[in-house]
């Protein structure tokens, strides 16, 4: 889908482990920004895209190295301000005249900087940094260990550190801008306000916003699929949901969801999302009830690995079955979002772009001559969180937690049995009342319980118990990739316990697993 109605801000990708938080920073302030590896972008690349404005990513190379990445020569005669961060800085420099020293990482002697450092402004101050150094001296974060030996003709600093000397610097009139530190990450505090003042300079109206991408993806929708059928798995997740909720507000009838419950959903899951997608947005959904088609396939297997491929396999063959039946679907939609798309995209392996099986139903487009329609590749979470809103969904669809594509399987480790999934729905229910009861449920990025392949001893009343150990996993996060648990008081682990012990038969022990990720994961398998 292209999206012709907004400015776009080309953002150059140097391999930087941190690109995906300039994007989110941009998109925060409604502007409308696509990720690129450089090696993509090409003089004719450069111009198709026509950016009004392009930022030169942090990466892990170094400028001394020949052959080292760059940007496209013609960047620098495009008209259009520029930022560069970190690597972006160093390539800036040296393809416009100045030079980089390596430092001890690559080979040469100056002095690398990691961690926390401050700041300091020159006499003169500019537009770009309005906002800042309202205090003697700004908090940055540096990870860089080549530095800016010699500026470009016509730039000049305004900002250093004790170890960059030229920890800001710009050419006013060509609107080139360059740090060394790394204003997107949240260790700096003001770099919110950095990136806006560029993209205000830039000429940004700030209009990239769900109510009008909304209005933009519907008539796409419509473009690509015409009057043929559509077919869409249904999880119930925040991405299908919203995916299945966009596609029936632009086509209606032409679209029918498939929710393929497995046996391994929470409690009363299957009803609530069939439930509200039939019965109160009146869309056409198939409930395909393979419950003893899955459990009988699992019985016995207690490896992890093991688990995850036979959910997997059988996911496909079910929907593929289901999905032969609706006559005339020529297309299939998946919620794929844009972290994913930025994944697919091989960094180290030249222009190629490969697009990896982030799909709930990966293989089936080749497998059924499908056409894909992937109407969120251009959002992150939240911004598909902000349209399920602009879409009319619930908040309590909106906001759910992560649910695996496993579901209760990888929270049950070892053998996984009828009686330990009707434990850990019970449970777990439990534990997700409680956290809503107290408040928490919006703070907690994932929570859960794990039902523990042991048993233990316990004594209930006047009798001796022999009943399985549970452990409760609540953790904070961005984006899944790293986690804290979440730091509940000892009242409340306590009570919850209590609660957990009394209502639910079979559990005579919880634990509370403060494991952050890493070392460990968030799920348990």
């Amino acid at each position: 889908m292209d999206i012709i109605d907004h400015d776009r801000l080309l953002i150059i990708d140097f391999g930087s482990q941190v690109t995906q938080l300039i994007a989110r920073r941009l998109r925060e302030l409604n502007v409308y920004c696509e990720i690129h590896p450089y090696q993509n972008v090409t003089d004719a690349k450069l111009a198709e895209i026509a950016p009004k404005a392009v930022i030169l990513s942090g990466g892990p190379d170094t400028v001394t190295r020949e052959g080292s990445p760059r940007a496209p020569d013609s960047l620098w005669t495009l008209g259009v301000p520029v930022l560069g961060i970190c690597y972006g800085q160093q390539t800036m420099m040296v393809q416009l005249g100045g030079e980089v020293h390596g430092g001890k990482i690559s080979g040469g002697g100056g002095t690398a900087e990691f961690g926390r450092a401050y700041v300091t402004p020159s006499e003169d101050r500019i537009d770009m940094l309005a906002g800042w150094f309202l205090e003697e001296k700004e908090q940055v974060w540096m990870s860089h260990g080549d530095h800016v030996a010699k500026l470009a003709p016509g730039f000049e600093v305004y900002g250093t550190s004790p170890n960059a000397p030229y920890a800001i610097t710009a050419d006013l009139e060509r609107n080139f801008y360059a740090v060394q530190f790394h204003p997107e990450v949240h260790h700096t505090p003001n770099g919110a306000t950095f990136f806006e003042n560029f993209v205000k300079l830039a000429g940004f109206k700030g209009d990239w916003t769900m109510g009008a991408y909304k209005d933009i993806a519907i008539e796409k929708i419509r473009e690509q699929v015409g009057d043929k059928q559509v077919i869409c798995a249904l999880s119930g997740g925040v991405d299908s949901s919203v995916a299945a909720a966009l596609l029936h507000e632009a086509i209606g009838d032409q679209l029918t969801c498939v929710f393929v419950d497995h046996g391994l959903l929470r409690l009363n899951e299957a009803d609530e999302v069939v439930g509200m997608f039939r019965d109160h947005m009146n869309l056409k959904v198939i409930h395909a009830d393979e419950t003893e088609l899955f459990l009988g396939e699992l019985e016995g297997q207690s490896d992890p690995e093991t688990k995850r491929k036979i959910i997997g396999k059988l996911f496909i063959d079910v929907f593929q079955k289901y999905a032969n039946e609706i006559e005339g679907a020529e297309f299939l939609a998946q919620g794929t979002l844009y972290p994913d798309v930025i994944e697919s995209v091989s960094f180290s392996g030249g222009p190629s772009v490969t697009i990896k099986s982030h799909h709930n139903v990966g293989g089936l487009p080749e497998k059924m001559g499908l056409k894909l329609v992937e109407p969120l590749r251009e959002l992150f979470k939240d911004e598909v969180r902000a349209l399920g809103r602009e879409l009319g969904l619930p908040a309590s669809f909106i906001g759910r937690h992560p649910f695996p594509g496993p579901g209760l399987a990888i929270r049950c480790p070892g053998e996984i049995t009828r009686e330990k999934l009707e434990i850990l729905r019970q449970a777990d229910a439990v534990y997700i009342d409680q956290i809503r009861k107290h408040g928490l449920y919006d703070e907690i990025w994932q929570a859960f319980v794990a039902i523990l392949p042991v048993r233990t001893v316990g004594v209930m009343g006047d009798g001796r118990t022999y009943d399985f150990a549970c452990a409760l996993r609540a953790v904070t996060s961005v984006d899944g990739m790293t986690a804290d648990y979440y730091p509940y008081s000892h009242e409340f682990l306590g009570e919850t316990a209590t609660r957990i012990i009394n209502e639910v038969p079979g559990i005579n022990r919880v634990t509370y697993d403060i494991t952050s990720k890493p070392p460990g994961t968030i799920e348990w398998e």
